[in-house]
């Protein structure tokens, strides 16, 4: 097959590279000319990817995969066209915006040839796809959906820095227009995607026709909804434990010993593209999704009850104190700061008065810069310090690291307590302190 894959970023190019593995001919289109230099050139964008770096080159060199910024060039003739360019939330008014969506859509419109398979793999509230993307497809191209192409939504659901893993573990979900694109998005994505074998599944893996578009599209909107939830229960039940002196984490483990019980981990923030975001994406079409709107509201409170926990530990007045945002990222082990917590975390302690600085293994201090923040190197003298990302770097962290500290608030329960001696330590959800 002929395929276009529309946004090559962190999502969209490990799919393109699947495709091209598979043998069929992929062109990229992305609107940043450097990136689709990069990819032409066979080099890894953005690092960190398992398996992308050698398989992008190998899908170049085979003359399987190549970019382009001219939607013109990837577009006509393709058997299918993949989009997954990014769907973002105003962080004033939580509203989708569909500017670049819209655009990418008008552009692939302008250019759609009978026969196409629309495949919308970027995550959208519920009747997106029936009551914008067709309309603006058919309006845009003069082809009828259903009859000269079929228009679906398949949502992405993987994890960046395992996505050829994640690829293969969990079912590809379908919802088309009609019966006709249901077959065809299954026969593709049957011929561009391997299943691993999942005896814990109540059917194969696989692909999974959910019957219509608003399926297919609340189906990922429930599952990252959920992690929001549970996770906003998590923390609303660490911040009682800790008000009582108990420690969450043995309650949660104990809770979880019983096998319809899982709740999740409590922590300073919930950041990334995904977990903060498409709850607003629900509650944009369910306004009344009350459970969904308090989770989101309670894990939103979360940096600044951290931020609570040191100033008290500290007497109630950081101003002037020197303290450490230990993690930039939204989450260990990965470069990337959608979302993070580390922009709420900063943005109270400068209002607390605190002399703020933030350390990242994943970034140089030039980096840190350019996001605003004031780096703070390993070694250097601190009053105080905040876990904020996950990072293994921080679990072999001791007092001897971080020299003049005194209070340590550990974000995500990562830090060794052995190793902070003389150092009032606190963990979010654990009652009580440990010096």
């Amino acid at each position: 097959m002929r395929i276009a894959v529309v946004a090559l970023g962190k999502i969209g190019l490990p799919l393109a590279v699947q495709f091209a593995g598979k043998g069929h001919d992929v062109v990229g289109v992305d609107i940043n000319p450097d990136l689709v230099d990069q990819v032409n050139r066979g080099e890894e964008p953005f690092p960190g990817e398992a398996l992308l770096a050698e398989q992008l080159g190998r899908a170049v060199a085979d003359g399987r995969l190549r970019a382009t910024t001219d939607f013109g060039d990837a577009v006509p003739g393709s058997d299918a066209v993949v989009v997954v360019v990014p769907l973002v939330v105003d962080e004033a008014t939580y509203e989708p915006d569909f500017r670049s969506m819209d655009a990418a859509t008008a552009a692939i419109a302008e250019h759609l040839t009978p026969g196409t398979l629309v495949s919308y793999e970027t995550t959208l509230p519920v009747g997106t796809t029936r009551e914008r993307w067709k309309p603006l497809l058919e309006s845009r191209s003069g082809l009828a959906e259903g009859t000269d192409f079929h228009v679906v939504f398949s949502p992405e659901r993987v994890l960046t820095g395992r996505i050829f893993a994640d690829l293969r573990r969990y079912p590809k979900l379908v919802g088309a227009l009609t019966d006709a694109g249901a077959a065809a998005a299954t026969a593709f994505y049957e011929a561009v995607l391997d299943f691993d074998d999942r005896p814990d599944l109540d059917r194969p893996n696989g692909v999974w026709d959910l019957g219509s578009a608003e399926a297919a599209e609340m189906a990922k909107l429930a599952e990252t909804t959920y992690r929001d939830v549970n996770i906003g229960l998590a923390n609303q039940f660490a911040r009682f434990a800790a008000s009582r002196g108990i420690d969450v984490f043995k309650v949660i483990e104990a809770a979880n010993s019983q096998p319809y019980s899982h709740v999740h981990r409590p922590g300073v923030a919930v950041g990334g593209h995904c977990i903060p975001v498409y709850p607003r994406l629900y509650l944009w079409t369910d306004p009344e999704a009350t459970v969904v709107r308090a989770a989101r509201e309670a894990n939103l409170a979360m940096p600044e009850y951290t931020v609570g926990l040191l100033a008290a530990a500290r007497g109630g007045d950081l101003t002037g104190v020197r303290v450490a945002v230990l993690g930039a990222s939204y989450r260990g082990g990965v470069k990337e700061t959608a979302f993070s917590g580390v922009y709420p975390v900063v943005e109270a302690l400068k209002a607390a008065g605190a002399d703020v600085r933030v350390h990242d293994p994943f970034y140089s201090g030039t980096e840190l810069e350019r996001l605003g923040f004031r780096p703070y190197a390993v070694g250097e003298p601190i009053d105080a310090a905040v876990v904020q990302a996950d990072h293994d770097e921080y679990r072999k962290l001791g007092s001897r690291d971080l020299p003049g500290i005194e209070v340590l608030v550990d974000g995500r329960n990562v830090t060794d307590p052995t190793a902070w001696d003389g150092v009032t330590r606190i963990v979010v959800g654990r009652g009580g302190a440990a010096s």
